[in-house]
């Protein structure tokens, strides 16, 4: 079978792959970055994540313990909505408790039994645990379907009125399995046309 013309289109427009997973992080730091970056751009959360390890300026990236004991007002510092500052929270509070696994268990995990265990965390959607899985576990075959930058590509690429729901682009997705996390990458550079 031949490639998508669509797909090599926007492949050979895009370039290769450069995914770039972060496997040596903590499935709480990742857990709490992906927090800090959600519906925010790059430069947003890079700054927020700069003022919260300045929380943790020893240690890097702040413990769960001390973001646990951390005042409200001083992560809202940082950058963190109220809402976000209660996930953080309980993020860490899971890491303590063992609720949040460590990276050594959850690399044994399934993906589905990860993003039963850890949607469990008020606040920690679908899309926080799929980005823990791609860029922390680095799974190979993870497809964001409620991702609006993804949903958006897909249309994009295939030149559609709008972006396709997420159950309809999880059901197209499946014939790019075992390589969705590519997928992925690719349908969120696809350029605007």
């Amino acid at each position: 079978m031949g490639i998508d013309a669509d797909w090599e289109r926007a492949i050979s427009v895009i370039g290769p792959c450069t995914h770039d997973p972060k496997s040596a992080r903590e499935p709480y730091e990742a857990l709490i970055r992906a927090v800090a970056y959600q519906q925010l751009t790059a430069k947003a959360g890079d700054a927020i994540i700069g003022r919260l390890c300045a929380i943790g300026a020893k240690t890097g990236f702040p413990t769960p313990s001390a973001v646990i004991t951390a005042r409200p007002d001083l992560l809202r510092a940082c950058g963190f909505s109220l809402t976000k500052v209660a996930t953080i929270k309980a993020i860490a509070e899971g890491a303590r408790s063992g609720l949040v696994p460590t990276g050594r268990e959850a690399k044994s995990m399934a993906d589905d039994v990860l993003i039963e265990r850890l949607t469990a965390i008020k606040g920690i959607g679908r899309w926080t645990v799929e980005m823990l899985l791609m860029y922390t576990l680095e799974r190979g075959d993870i497809l964001p379907a409620d991702d609006l930058g993804v949903r958006e590509g897909y249309r994009r690429l295939k030149g559609l009125p709008e972006p396709p729901k997420p159950k309809i682009l999880r059901d197209i997705g499946a014939i790019w399995a075992p390589h969705r996390t590519v997928a992925s990458w690719y349908l969120w550079r696809i350029p605007k046309g």
